[in-house]
């Protein structure tokens, strides 16, 4: 149960207070002044403290400093009256969540508490999180020692610190959330939440809700309030995943956030200000996208103050054998396989395969040849890839079977490696590409995707 302190020196309205938190299932504590309010926060955790600013003997000043000192996830929020806006304004600058100016609405009180409790709540998730995938530097656990991968993580520690905007480019499966993630982590918000959001996964008429949130009766369906990952992101970081397919209107709506810091919910009039870093990330060309007007030339360049490109797997071979490492040890605890090991032969297919998918499918892969290999060692018929997709070297043929098996693979690779040289030439123009070919369009388009060309 959700717990929360209410420090107020007048009887009638702690007893107010005290009802209308228990009312919403809340577990209340309540003190009548400062000196007992900070006694009570040091012999227990609370979620939340609601503290009146003018208090006798301690203030509320000393209230906030005390409790952030004793725990500096517990969410503050302070109560004032109309002269002591300034002091409610330094409270805010000393860690304060928010503040309520008396008299104030019950239903605003109840609104304020639940966002509290949401950033809460993300907040120690997030921490966990944290907890279980960084290492010793504090940064999520990103595998790889080649030069690729070591300048890309050299520029993410560089940027972390600061409060640019990010836009990370790359393939899928390339793990761009996983660096958004670490940037936070380094940074200077790491305390305050991190809320991913996946712009392509959501229909477009229900991302603008997911984004802003919405008022009661906004739309047909809705019920209550909805609080938005903007709202839950503030004084942390939001992390829009393919941000390149945002409709234009979407886009505009986005701009202005960037630009004002303040937005509407739905259905709603209140202005709502937010302080929140923005970490983008598309595997679409934004650059072309703009040229053909379907993406704001103004809205790529406040998302890309800081751009970085995610390589993709096929430019980072040398990290493959320390990914297969780390996945094995991941599979040989899930599938209580302890001596589950790969052969050299299955390493090789592995580092010749092009990796269309990128990490994301080499997990895929590892994890399939786990459940296969029930003598605990994973060979190389237990790797399932598309044979046309491995770029061997010539000491490393014979692995693929008899002359016949050698020649088709020689003669798909040829195939595969014309097209690509042709589609990059013709900039992705498939009805130019088929021309110069001398194939119909339907069938270069098919020999596309089976390539993985697309």
């Amino acid at each position: 149960m959700d717990s929360i302190l209410i420090i107020e020196d007048k009887e009638s309205m702690r007893r107010m207070l005290m009802h209308t938190m228990r009312a919403e299932g809340l577990d209340v504590d309540t003190a009548a002044d400062g000196e007992e309010g900070i006694a009570k926060a040091k012999s227990r955790s609370y979620d939340i403290v609601l503290v009146d600013l003018k208090l006798p003997g301690k203030s509320g000043l000393e209230v906030l400093r005390a409790v952030r000192d004793q725990d500096p996830l517990t969410i503050v929020i302070v109560m004032t009256a109309f002269g002591t806006i300034e002091t409610a304004v330094q409270a805010m600058k000393e860690g304060a969540y928010d503040f309520l100016a008396k008299p104030f609405d019950a239903d605003h009180l109840l609104l304020l508490i639940r966002r509290a409790l949401e950033q809460r709540n993300l907040l120690t998730e997030n921490i966990l999180l944290r907890e279980a995938c960084s290492d010793t530097q504090g940064l999520p656990t990103i595998i790889g020692e080649g030069p690729a991968i070591t300048k890309v993580m050299e520029l993410v520690r560089q940027v972390a610190p600061s409060d640019a905007n990010v836009l990370l480019m790359g393939e899928s499966g390339t793990g761009k959330e996983l660096f958004a993630r670490a940037i936070h982590t380094m940074s200077l918000r790491k305390q305050f939440p991190f809320v991913p959001i996946n712009c392509a996964a959501i229909p477009h008429e229900l991302l603008e809700n997911e984004l802003f949130g919405s008022e009661r009766g906004a739309y047909t369906g809705s019920v209550g309030k909805k609080i938005g990952k903007f709202e839950l992101a503030d004084k942390g970081t939001i992390f829009l995943d393919e941000v390149g397919d945002l409709d234009l209107a979407l886009q505009a709506k986005l701009l202005r956030v960037l630009q004002e810091r303040q937005f509407e919910r739905l259905g709603g009039t209140k202005t709502i200000s937010v302080e929140v870093r923005v970490i983008s990330a598309s595997n679409k060309d934004l650059l072309s996208e703009m040229k053909e007007k379907s993406f704001r030339e103004d809205l790529y360049y406040r998302l890309s103050v800081f751009p970085i490109h995610i390589p993709p797997l096929r430019e980072r071979r040398e990290d493959i054998p320390l990914l297969v490492d780390h996945l094995l040890e991941k599979y040989r605890g899930e599938l209580k396989r302890e001596k589950l090991t790969v052969t050299p032969e299955a390493l090789r297919k592995l580092e010749h395969y092009s990796w269309p998918g990128n990490v994301r499918e080499l997990e895929n892969a590892i994890e399939r040849a786990a459940i296969l290999a029930v003598d605990r060692e994973i060979c190389s018929e237990h790797i399932w890839v598309r044979e046309d997709s491995i770029e061997l070297p010539g000491d490393d043929l014979g692995m693929l079977g008899g002359l016949k098996e050698v020649a088709e693979h020689g003669a798909r690779m040829a195939e595969s490696q014309v097209l690509r040289k042709v589609l990059a030439e013709t900039g992705g123009n498939k009805s130019e590409a088929a021309r110069r070919l001398g194939v119909t369009y339907k069938t270069l388009l098919t020999k596309a995707r089976k390539y993985g060309l697309t």
